[in-house]
């Protein structure tokens, strides 16, 4: 499949403005993709472009406090923020759209479409489930806090996440990186994400409450619903899919070969025709 282009535009969230590549036809059946945490919209790879290719009123953001969007003047990250953010989005669209959601956007996502904040005609889930491995979540969470102070070049961010993710091949040019870092005034290299994101400290009541909540989102759903795992994963595991299963009988489930958490980083392609089969069942 050929791929188009995209258009960057701004949408007003709940209280932030929201960063977005658009492309596809104007009157497509809207699919909205949610990156993960530390993440951006450039994470997906070319499956935004594949999507828009295909016919599909393609729309991926960047979540508040990360890449080009608006940073939470309260420094408000928690869930319910991503999902009003969501919410107010779809919003604007004129009809339900297709959520795909990875990791924290995935969990924005099954709010969003299990308690019925917004329109929403199907949902995919990237690796993330209502349960998930909390050592492999804690490994995500110490890489992000691990460089507080930078990095003193591309190369020494690179060598950084290619320890971090072994399994995918260093890339030579380091380039790339500048969509997720900034060269700020002190002269190195940062992430680019409000430090109150990954600063924030979820109390255990906090983190009990988020998980009977997921569950109740997942037992809730109605709408066509996909799982995409990767196989490599640490995060969604054989008893998170086991689980999920369970609270959504009617869902589907796909393992990634080769892919760890990053799935659409890791196997872009495979991911792509995954995502885009779900779809163009529901909707030809």
């Amino acid at each position: 499949m050929t791929t188009a282009a995209l258009e960057s535009t701004m949408f007003k969230g709940a209280g932030v403005d929201i960063a977005a590549d658009t492309g596809g036809p104007a009157d497509g059946v809207p699919v909205v993709l949610l990156h993960g945490g530390g993440q951006t919209r450039f994470s997906w790879g070319a499956a935004t472009r594949h999507l828009a290719a295909g016919g599909y009123r393609a729309i991926s953001i960047d979540l508040r406090g990360h890449g080009e969007s608006g940073w939470a003047e309260d420094g408000n990250y928690r869930l319910d923020a991503f999902v009003d953010d969501l919410a107010a989005i779809v919003a604007t669209l004129g009809r339900p759209a297709f959520l795909v959601g990875a990791s924290l956007g995935g969990l924005a996502s099954l709010v969003t479409a299990g308690e019925k904040r917004a329109p929403v005609a199907g949902l995919v889930l990237v690796d993330v489930a209502p349960r998930i491995e909390m050592e492999g979540a804690e490994r995500i969470g110490a890489f992000m806090r691990a460089q507080p102070e930078g990095f003193a070049s591309l190369e020494e961010a690179a060598d950084s996440v290619s320890a971090y993710m072994p399994h995918r091949p260093r890339p030579k040019d380091t380039s790339g990186l500048l969509k997720n870092l900034r060269l700020k005034d002190d002269g190195r290299y940062h992430w680019h994400w409000d430090p109150r994101f990954i600063g924030r400290e979820i109390s255990s009541s906090e983190f009990t409450q988020n998980g009977i909540r997921l569950e109740n989102a997942a037992r809730a759903l109605t709408v066509p619903t996909l799982l995409v795992r990767g196989a490599l994963s640490a995060v969604v595991s054989e008893e998170s899919v086991a689980q999920f299963r369970e609270l959504v009988p009617h869902g589907e489930v796909v393992n990634i070969a080769g892919a760890d958490h990053m799935v659409a980083g890791d196997r872009n392609d495979m991911f792509n025709e995954a995502v885009i089969d779900f779809l163009n069942r529901q909707t030809l």
